[in-house]
């Protein structure tokens, strides 16, 4: 794009906000606290539409936990007729039941066959209710993209959304398919494993039970030395994948000015920080299990020994014991499965924390007063949505950082198919009129008008149906040549399409590569050169054939020969159009009906090629100035 002014006050809050001025300065951290409870609430407040199928989820796992707790208890009571049965048959006095400890096992297999089958069934419908969540979200971010200001994407990494796109959603969607299904069954099992606990034995359950404040008081703590490692984590991994985006991106640049060595040492710097934040983050989580094995076994122990106490003074059975020893083994294992959960959920929040994040921020906003699309039609003449071209800068002031006006007083005023040039110095304001124009930003001060009507009432959408633009960075997009002109205007036939091609000079060079216009250009466009990539972009906006069309430098990538040509072409294409036209070659913009001349965001001279010269003031100096530099 032409000489853009804002770039200078956008690096600079970049750097403040990055906390440096060099290419090490993508190692900084986050800019401000995270919320670990606020990610976990957020998250399950966005599940919040498939609440009926949580609580289906939850009474299966009741079912599921009754079934499994009630074998343990049930399989005791074949312990205990084997026991009295051994003692029967030593004291004379009878034998063993063996049918009654049939029955009894047949009854223990029912239920824990019930209870797996329920688990699995459980198990089923969890995974199926995250995958839907991270298919949501991910459809939720595509539209968001959409949405968003162009000033967001000029201030963040290209890498640094991919990252929370690709990496964080990953991360939360396989932390919810392995966390929540889990997290459920454990805590429901815990609780029907209690229960059945205590209808043993209670002093025994108290005992038992003794572990859990430990056990929760360890996770707390540990949770909260690791979760700012976590966090760490995810954002040095949207840093690294912004800068190998960057890397990839303006790998030329870099080879061109013997970069590499920096470029790697500051890729290590970024790959160091991560390794730091990820292995100590995998490390303080690793801890859990294995501490609540311990916590969880000196229960265990602690059990052991007060029931052989209560069955030498036979306050208990030995069927009891022995299905109560099992009890407290299962509810240790819900407690270390909560443990590792919690390792995943703490991933999951630093994820969902970057996601919500993205969803969060400010969209591109609709004055309260938009038109409706059929209202717009009626307003504007003839009762048609195609705007006449009239266009009306009134008092028009901005400013990317509100201590650096960009944009004073603008005032002009252009009359319907009238060709305005906007020339000037670099950073005089140039692009960024174009860019209010277009509605990436809204005026601070002032308003602008189409055909009379303030822009600001009118949707973004509508208003830009009315403008073709042609800039400086090419954008191409991976498909066909004849994909990408007719990305102009779909419903274009082939004619119009071909007739599009040769009105910007392209067809004759198309029709020499391999394919012609059905060639697939790569992703970046690179396997055809930038002037023909310019001539293409200027095929698109031929086709588009919209009242208003904004030329940012479109014959800057070209060779003078074929300069000429697309001048002719584009003078053909301007003509009983509205077109603002930004040129720093002022040959290219003799024949204007009007040229702005900018100076530090005011316009400080206009009129027609010949009237400025004939001034002799800054425009002539601009223009003289260009044939000194020649010679």
């Amino acid at each position: 794009m032409a000489e853009n002014e804002q770039n200078t006050q956008l690096n600079n809050r970049q750097k403040r906000r990055r906390g440096g001025h060099g290419p090490s300065s993508i190692l900084a951290p986050g800019e401000k606290p995270k919320n670990f409870r606020k990610a976990v609430a957020d998250t399950l407040r966005y599940m919040g539409v498939y609440k009926i199928a949580i609580v289906f989820v939850v009474l299966i796992s009741a079912v599921a936990t009754i079934f499994e707790a009630l074998g343990p208890k049930v399989m005791g009571g074949a312990t205990t007729l084997l026991a009295e049965g051994v003692m029967a048959k030593l004291r004379g006095t009878g034998g063993i039941d063996f049918d009654g400890i049939a029955k009894i096992l047949l009854l223990t297999m029912f239920l824990y066959i019930v209870g797996a089958s329920a688990q699995f069934l459980q198990a089923l419908i969890m995974t199926n209710i995250t995958q839907k969540v991270v298919y949501r979200m991910r459809r939720d971010i595509s539209e968001k993209i959409d949405r968003m200001p162009v000033a967001y994407f000029e201030r963040v990494q290209t890498g640094e959304i991919l990252s929370r796109i690709t990496n964080d959603v990953d991360t939360l969607g396989q932390a919810l398919s392995q966390s929540i299904s889990n997290f459920v069954w454990a805590v429901v099992s815990m609780t029907g494993i209690v229960v059945v606990m205590f209808t043993i034995n209670v002093t025994m359950t108290f005992i038992a039970l003794m572990v859990i404040p430990l056990s929760a008081l360890l996770m707390t703590l540990l949770i909260k030395i690791s979760q700012p490692y976590f966090r760490a984590q995810q954002s040095y991994l949207g840093i690294l994948d912004g800068h190998v985006e960057e890397s990839f991106s303006g790998h030329l640049v870099i080879k061109a000015f013997n970069r590499e060595e920096q470029t790697a040492k500051t890729f290590e710097e970024a790959n160091e920080k991560l390794y730091e934040s990820a292995w100590k983050s995998q490390f303080m989580s690793g801890l859990m299990r294995p501490l609540m094995r311990i916590v969880s076994n000196l229960g265990y122990a602690a059990v052991a020994l007060s029931g052989g106490i209560f069955c030498v003074r036979g306050m208990i059975g030995v069927g009891d014991i022995q299905a109560f020893v099992q009890y407290v083994k299962n509810v240790g294992q819900p407690i270390q499965d909560i443990a590792q959960i919690m390792n995943q959920v703490q991933s999951m929040a630093a994820a969902a924390e970057r996601v919500f994040e993205f969803l969060g921020e400010e969209e591109e906003s609709e004055a309260a007063d938009a038109l409706q699309d059929t209202e717009y039609a009626e307003a504007l003449s003839g009762g048609k949505t195609e705007a006449r071209g009239a266009v009306e800068f009134e008092h028009v002031s901005f400013a990317y950082d509100p201590e650096v006006p960009v944009i004073k007083d603008f005032c002009a005023k252009i009359e319907p198919g009238q060709k305005v040039a906007i020339v000037g110095p670099t950073g005089a304001g140039k692009t960024t009129i174009v860019k209010l124009l277009m509605r990436f930003y809204d005026a601070d001060g002032g308003s602008i008008k189409v055909d009379g009507m303030d822009i600001r009432r009118i949707s973004r959408r509508e208003h830009r149906s009315n403008f073709a633009m042609v800039l400086q960075d090419t954008w191409l997009f991976k498909g066909t040549i004849r994909e990408n002109i007719m990305y102009g205007r779909e419903d274009a036939s082939e004619e119009e399409m071909i007739a599009a091609a040769k009105a910007a000079k392209a067809h004759h060079f198309i029709k020499t590569l391999p394919g012609g216009y059905d060639m697939i250009l790569n992703e970046d466009a690179t396997n055809i050169s930038e002037g023909q990539r310019q001539l293409l972009t200027i095929a698109r906006a031929v086709l588009a054939d919209k009242r208003l069309l904004i030329l940012d430098e479109a014959t800057s990538s070209v060779d003078t020969r074929t300069e000429i040509e697309i001048q002719k072409a584009m003078d053909a294409l301007t003509r009983g159009r509205t077109s603002f036209i930004i040129a720093h070659r002022l040959s290219t913009i003799k024949n204007a009906d009007l040229i702005l001349v900018m100076e530090h965001g005011d316009i400080v001279e206009q009129g027609t090629h010949e009237e400025l010269l004939a001034r002799g003031g800054s425009y002539a100096a601009l223009y003289n100035s260009q044939f000194e530099l020649a010679g």
